[in-house]
């Protein structure tokens, strides 16, 4: 074999080993483990660098001397030319120009003493190894500028210079007043108390009326929370919950119990959803079963004596209001007049979108309503003091039950009245059904007694 050709073998393979070794040396892996002493890692990228030049130079001697023919002499030497450039860039003299330390710039003591006012940031950027990252950025066919960064535990400094000196100085402005940016975290709390405030403030509300939700706080705030709000979640057993029913069935509030039982359901069946406990502490508890007391119609007489008993009193319209649309106590404020109709807000509703039911002014509420074009209503607890003055064995609601009890006796349509009191139809029914006005008002005209 001849040796010219078994040299150029050999060269070729050191060079691609260079470039290997080259190849290492720029591997984000090798970068951050030597971080810490960027001389070493200056030192192996220099070496690398210079045994390719070195495999280049050997070439290109190579090629000069194989050559006779000048063509191919020209072509080869074009060649070479292409390969010492590649190495050219390996070397990035623009990196080395200043005396920097490959991609890794350490800051000397005053430039340390400078950036030590910030204390918390200092203690990081020491266990750095008081270094930041350097990279070179064309700027012009031979000019570069240069900026330094730094990212560790949530800092983010990123200053730039046309010198290094520039770039060191800005970053050494920035890290004196940097903060670190907030960690991410498990933004679900783990005690009752706090998971229970999230619970309602990110779910529950979207579920209940804004009157609900204030029952809800406050039966929490009662009952609740006085024995399970500091106890971790995880922590609570059974025995816990029913101490929270039992003092509730102790004191006779049979119906508050229940609700409370349901509301601590809840919120126990959202924690297993966000994955903060696996069982939920009251599925070992009976349900409480509390019989309702349903509203109890007024009988003809006792219309009569309500009606009489507020006559000439501001009382007197709104109770012939209540009593003659089957308005809930909570929608009275809401109901105004509309044409032929009073409308109001149903309260029963559980979505974002407001639904409103329309009650025509039938013949027996029209007399009380002559003259009238606004409607305005006492405080619910008022109007109920006033009703136990006259009718003591009544409650405020029983206006309501009279209401549909007399849409039934006077032969009112069951749809309608569904519409009149704001039942719902069924999911199909209140898809599919869009009752006319003409209709309501001719159901409505039926209220005569």
């Amino acid at each position: 074999m001849d040796i010219s050709n078994t040299l150029n073998s050999i060269v070729t393979q050191i060079s691609v080993s260079a470039e290997e070794l080259q190849e290492l040396i720029n591997s984000p892996e090798l970068r951050f483990a030597l971080s810490h002493t960027p001389k070493l890692l200056l030192a192996l990228k220099a070496k690398s660098v210079a045994v390719m030049q070195f495999c280049y130079a050997f070439q290109g001697l190579l090629i000069m001397k194989q050559s006779d023919d000048q063509d191919e002499h020209n072509a080869k030497m074009e060649l070479f030319k292409s390969w010492q450039n590649f190495g050219e860039k390996e070397k990035s003299p623009q990196l080395l120009a200043e005396g920097s330390e490959g991609d890794i710039v350490k800051f000397n003591e005053e430039e340390i003493r400078q950036m030590s006012t910030n204390k918390t940031f200092f203690r990081v950027f020491k266990l750095c190894g008081f270094t930041a990252h350097l990279r070179t950025h064309a700027s012009g066919k031979h000019t570069y500028t240069y900026e330094l960064r730094f990212r560790r535990n949530g800092y983010d400094i990123s200053a730039s210079g046309k010198t290094k000196a520039e770039a060191k100085a800005h970053f050494i402005e920035k890290a004196k007043v940097a903060k670190p940016k907030q960690q991410k975290t498990n933004t679900v709390p783990t005690t009752f108390e706090g998971f229970t405030q999230f619970y309602f403030e990110t779910f529950r509300k979207e579920k209940v009326s804004e009157t609900t939700l204030q029952l809800d706080t406050q039966k929490y705030r009662n009952h609740i929370q006085p024995i399970l709000g500091s106890i971790h979640i995880k922590s609570i057993t059974p025995g816990h919950c029913k101490r929270v029913l039992d003092n509730l069935l102790d004191k006779g509030h049979e119906r508050l119990a229940q609700s409370t039982y349901s509301l601590m359901n809840v919120i126990f069946k959202s924690a297993i959803a966000h994955h903060l406990i696996s069982i939920n502490p009251m599925d070992t508890i009976p349900a409480i079963n509390h019989e309702y007391e349903h509203g109890t119609a007024l009988t003809y007489d006792e219309e009569k004596i309500l009606l009489l008993f507020v006559k000439g009193t501001p009382y007197e319209i709104m109770f012939a209001v209540a009593l003659y649309t089957g308005l809930r106590p909570n929608e009275y404020k809401t109901a105004k007049i509309q044409g032929a109709f009073i409308v109001a807000v149903n309260s029963k509703r559980k979505t974002k979108k407001v639904e409103y039911k329309r009650i025509p002014i039938s013949p027996i509420l029209r007399p009380y309503l002559k003259g009238v074009t606004e409607l305005y209503f006492y405080r619910v607890e008022h109007m109920r003091d006033k009703m136990k003055e006259v009718l003591p064995n009544h409650k405020l609601y029983d206006l309501r039950t009279t209401f549909y009890t007399r849409c039934q006796e006077c032969g009112v349509a069951e749809v309608a009245r569904k519409e009149f009191v704001g039942h719902s139809l069924g999911a199909l029914g209140n898809t599919y059904t869009d009752l006319s006005d003409a209709f309501l008002l001719k159901e409505g005209e039926k209220l005569r007694y």
